[in-house]
């Protein structure tokens, strides 16, 4: 029974560990494109957007990345079984790669907080893709265990990346179209 509670906690975790993760970067793109507009709405925005990511980002995130890492670590010492499943130590190299994901967005955070973030609002908007493809690859790894089902899952990932980037594109296009059609 303690196991589903940690379970439990685990996922809940997870949850709130993306939800910020998702939105850091959207909070992101924002504090970007505040950055190229005219006085006082720049500082204005800056200011508000500066404020939105230290709390997300302290209050939310990193307390969510901590116990998801707890609770994970604690599951695996009551099951140290698991470890030994090329399904488990695959998973566990998307979490490093989430891992550098969260501090990547640390830097981009520490970046909004000095004032000035150096990439472009494109480029968030296909670094925010990077973790709902670490969060594909966990699930399916995690429901489907299995050396075919999670072969069959990193290449529904590979397609759903593709299918994400073509999105992105598209959105892109749509967004230049209508910013030339105001001029």
């Amino acid at each position: 029974m303690e196991y589903l509670y940690i379970k439990s906690l685990h996922i809940i975790f997870i949850t709130t560990w993306f939800a910020g993760l998702f939105y850091i970067i959207r909070l992101f793109i924002y504090f970007k494109e505040a950055e190229e507009k005219e006085s006082p709405a720049k500082e204005i925005l800056i200011s508000q957007y500066q404020l939105m990511i230290k709390r997300l980002w302290y209050i939310i995130t990193w307390p969510s990345a901590v116990l998801a890492t707890l609770f994970a670590v604690w599951m695996l010492v009551i099951n140290p079984e698991w470890l030994n499943f090329g399904w488990m130590q695959i998973k566990l190299g998307f979490v490093v790669l989430l891992f550098l994901y969260h501090w990547t967005c640390q830097i981009m955070y520490q970046q909004t907080q000095d004032g000035h973030i150096k990439y472009s609002s494109f480029a968030l908007r296909i670094w925010n893709e990077v973790a709902t493809i670490i969060l594909f690859a966990c699930t399916f790894l995690v429901v489907l265990k299995n050396s075919i089902g999670w072969i069959f899952g990193i290449v529904g990932i590979v397609g759903v990346s593709v299918l994400l980037m073509l999105g992105i594109k598209l959105y892109k296009r749509i967004r230049t179209k209508k910013s030339w059609d105001k001029n």
